[in-house]
């Protein structure tokens, strides 16, 4: 195991971490908020709620969002990472629970890639400190011979540290962060020593609801974190607008000659989404069979971006049925078996009949294996 780099990638990576991606409006923040900051933060704590949420500021520039939901479950986040609880950020999959986390730490600690990918392969060494085996069964243990983690570098900087899946891990690897958690403290034992947390070091992890594969917190960690949960977008209009901002996110990273997919192709994988997932259709009036999968905002985000990409490539840029149908069927089947008759159902039920919807649902049909 090897530390994070400190090093800031090149502006031509793929995917630029959010703190090198939004640093001219982090940089407006904070001059346009010099208030009282919790000991180690960058900006204050409302200011962190700005730029998750977005607005305008005094000068009359903008700061875009990267959350659309509710202020207050966002407010809520930020209030518990400046005090000494932990933050648990869960819900199904989709609901931006990694892209809440990595936002939350670039605009307090101006670092998101302290970071801990939790699988059920993971060991406590990823979440304390491992060892450089050669210098260790040369030297015995030394500082030298010890790998940091990046909870580890974390409390030595006073930043925070993001841990994906926390439910992924067994629940013997997860209870390591007990002791952690609530002394502020990491014991190196084989040095005989301790690493103790700086001013502005907390823990945010992330959890799927319901998810295979997954391990329940023991009651001892849980009382360690408090926890939020992230709904699924509330409205119509909330998720078309995430989808929207997404989408056009992906396709000027990807470089694509097209980058903005019609509003319309958008707004229909939304509606399939939406009702499917709902169970019923958008009027309230035909109950739906449901699917195996969640079909989140996330896996809309990919639907269109894989049908621009494909409009853009193999066609003349308008995104068109068959450019969606594919990826929208490949969606909604996750157990082929069961979800082939679920939407082939919606299909010829809720949506044939729709005015427009004609072309979508022969390609959707024609796709189904």
């Amino acid at each position: 195991m090897t530390p994070p780099s400190r090093d800031l990638p090149p502006p031509d990576v793929l995917r630029p971490h959010a703190e090198v991606a939004h640093a001219d409006e982090l940089a407006r923040l904070a001059a346009a908020d010099p208030g009282p900051r919790p000991p180690g933060w960058r900006l204050t704590p409302r200011a962190v709620a700005t730029y998750l949420m977005g607005g305008t500021l005094a000068d009359g520039s903008v700061i875009s969002p990267k959350y659309i939901g509710d202020r207050r479950l966002i407010e809520v986040a930020i209030a518990t990472l400046a005090t000494e609880r932990a933050l648990l950020l869960v819900g199904v999959p989709g609901t931006a629970k990694s892209w809440v986390a990595e936002h939350l730490a670039a605009a307090i600690a101006g670092d998101s890639t302290l970071l801990v990918q939790g699988t059920a392969g993971t060991d406590d060494s990823a979440l304390r400190y491992g060892w450089n085996y050669a210098r260790l069964l040369a030297e015995g243990p030394s500082e030298a011979a010890l790998v940091p983690s990046p909870v580890m570098v974390a409390m030595r900087a006073g930043k925070l540290v993001r841990v994906e899946e926390l439910t992924r891990m067994v629940g013997e690897v997860q209870d390591s962060l007990i002791t952690l958690l609530s002394e502020k403290t990491l014991p190196v034992p084989e040095l005989a020593t301790e690493v103790q947390a700086r001013p502005g070091f907390n823990l945010i992890a992330t959890a799927n609801l319901g998810d295979r594969g997954t391990n329940e917190l023991s009651a001892a960690l849980s009382r360690r974190f408090n926890v939020v949960r992230l709904p699924v977008p509330a409205t119509f209009e909330d998720e078309v607008a995430i989808v929207t901002r997404r989408v056009a996110e992906l396709g000027a990273a990807l470089e694509l000659p097209v980058a903005v997919a019609p509003l319309e192709a958008i707004e229909r994988v939304v509606t399939v989404f939406r009702e499917l997932r709902g169970g019923v259709t958008l009027d309230g009036k035909t109950r739906l069979k449901t699917p195996s999968g969640v079909l989140s905002a996330a896996d809309a985000v990919s639907v269109v971006t894989q049908g621009l990409a494909s409009a853009t490539w193999f066609s003349d840029g308008r995104v068109r049925a068959r450019d969606l149908a594919g990826a929208l069927t490949s969606a909604v089947l996750k157990e082929p078996a069961q979800d082939r008759l679920v939407f082939e159902e919606y299909l010829k039920v809720a949506a044939k009949g729709r005015k427009g919807w004609g072309e979508l649902v022969q390609a959707c049909l024609d796709a189904l294996p």
